[in-house]
């Protein structure tokens, strides 16, 4: 397939379609523009930009050349605008049209600062939470970009259809855990990869198991992106292995009309940052750049 697949999203009669849930299930990967309209674009970036959610639990995660691209990570939605997208029904919903009945695994804040944001080596979230007890691949990303993606700064790399090639294995790539590259090469004669270049606000739902990556960042333009993972109710981890990641919890949807009602910027009680110490998929780098907002 030539060019990616992509559908509009509208507020006010949108439901997925056949069509896109063939897209997901043959690709991998259901690429909704507009999901976030600019209102709701200017509220999570306030909470983004002006607290210290970043400066206190922002670390960054080097990539194979000593670049590194930085995150913020959290393991329940909690009460503020990022957790009322985490909970909205545009979000919870059509991953469940997609998967089935899922739970907020976690969410995170993907930072490539202009000219020095590092790499995203390939990998498929699996490869991730592989380690973490989920026994089966019964899961999604949400990937909603902050700001305009693109091949300069970085934008996210996908080889649509490999989810349905199992999970490869993966390794330590520098502070990632990355896939074997032997098998990605071979993968990409097959599947030519696409560089998903989106507006802020587009949305990208896809496959755990979908092989993808993302370039650093050498343009003078910042790449932040907002992901939010979701797993079945029913792939509840191994107990013994899903340390540092939440087993199930109900997950409270609210109506898409809460993320702009909502008023909390601050309060971000009850959203369980990582500890990436705690975390054994990936070797972080802790210092705080000066960049950090």
């Amino acid at each position: 397939m030539d060019t990616l697949i992509d559908f509009s999203y509208d507020d006010k009669k949108f439901e997925v379609t056949d069509e896109m849930k063939k897209c997901f299930d043959e690709q991998g990967y259901l690429l909704l523009r507009g999901l976030l309209s600019p209102e709701e674009l200017k509220k999570v970036r306030n909470v983004l930009e002006n607290t210290d959610m970043i400066k206190k639990h922002g670390y960054g995660i080097p990539d194979a050349s000593g670049r590194m691209p930085r995150m913020v990570l959290w393991r329940a939605p909690g009460s503020d605008i990022t957790g009322m997208i985490c909970r909205c029904e545009k979000v919870v919903t059509t991953s469940e049209k997609l998967l089935g009945e899922v739970y907020h695994y976690s969410s995170k804040v993907m930072m490539k600062d202009p000219m020095v944001g590092g790499r995203q080596e390939w990998h498929q979230d699996y490869g991730y939470w592989y380690k973490n007890g989920l026994l089966y691949p019964d899961a999604l990303s949400v990937f909603i970009p902050v700001d305009r993606c693109n091949k300069a700064n970085g934008c996210l790399q996908i080889l649509p259809g490999s989810h349905v090639c199992g999970r490869i294995e993966h390794g330590m790539v520098a502070g990632q855990t990355g896939a074997d590259l032997e098998r990605v090469k071979e993968l990409e004669q097959k599947l030519p990869k696409h560089y998903v270049e989106m507006e802020a606000g587009d949305a990208l739902f896809f496959h755990s198991n979908v092989l993808h990556c993302s370039d650093p960042n050498d343009s003078p333009n910042r790449r932040w992106a907002f992901i939010m993972a979701y797993n079945m109710a029913s792939n509840d981890p191994v107990e013994s292995l899903a340390a540092p990641f939440p087993r199930y919890t109900k997950l409270e949807k609210v109506p898409n009309s809460a993320i702009l009602e909502c008023t909390n910027e601050t309060d971000f009680s009850g959203k369980d940052f990582l500890d990436p110490t705690e975390d054994k998929t990936v070797k972080a780098d802790l210092s705080k750049p000066t960049n950090a907002t």
